[in-house]
């Protein structure tokens, strides 16, 4: 995927925050852990190739800065239920958006560019705009293969289909194909297949 110097950069100071996230990850074929906000920036980027042969270098920053230093600021520090998790997601797209402009500002990038990005990560225009889509297809794409099996073992069945009803709905089609070839234990498989019958 090539880029300008410019984006380049961005995507340099956007990685040298992820390897901040004091928590590590072990990755297979990796001799040491591996910061986890790293790693899953890294996630978001892959499935980008994957979903798109030529993305658009706002794109390709938008995607890497979607994440960005969500430690700082815990899930605990908001209430409870559906509000404090919408209101905590919020905040955290504002945080990342703000951040992931600044750089690009200060690499050289037009306000306007800047603005689109922080548009995209706090995912304003969804299923009108390519750009936050395809934001929200790698974050989906994401969560299902790397969460879901540990999230299905905490949440009740059927919240957890209406989760995958909801997380499906917000997916473009080619991200809902990829999101089907994914292995799965039997047990996500059929969650995912009871919550896609109804």
């Amino acid at each position: 995927m090539a880029i300008s110097a410019e984006a380049q950069r961005v995507l340099e100071a956007l990685d040298a925050l992820h390897a901040e996230d004091p928590r590590q990850v072990e990755v297979e074929g990796r001799s040491l852990p591996v910061a986890k906000e790293l790693w899953h920036a890294g996630r978001m980027s892959a499935w980008l190739e994957r979903l798109e042969a030529a993305p658009d270098e706002l794109v390709q920053l938008a995607v890497r800065g979607q994440h960005l230093q969500r430690w700082q600021v815990p899930r605990d520090e908001y209430e409870q239920g559906r509000v404090g998790y919408l209101t905590w997601r919020r905040d955290q797209g504002k945080r990342a958006g703000e951040t992931t402009a600044r750089l690009m500002r200060e690499a050289g990038f037009e306000e306007q560019s800047a603005e689109q990005v922080a548009r995209m990560i706090r995912k304003q225009g969804l299923g009108r705009e390519a750009g936050t889509q395809a934001v929200e297809d790698c974050a989906c794409l994401v969560f299902l293969e790397n969460y879901f099996a540990d999230f299905s073992r905490q949440v009740e069945r059927d919240h957890l289909i209406r989760i995958v009803r909801k997380t499906w709905g917000k997916m473009s089609p080619q991200a809902r194909e990829l999101a089907l070839g994914l292995p799965m234990s039997e047990e996500a498989k059929e969650l995912v297949e009871a919550a896609l019958a109804e």
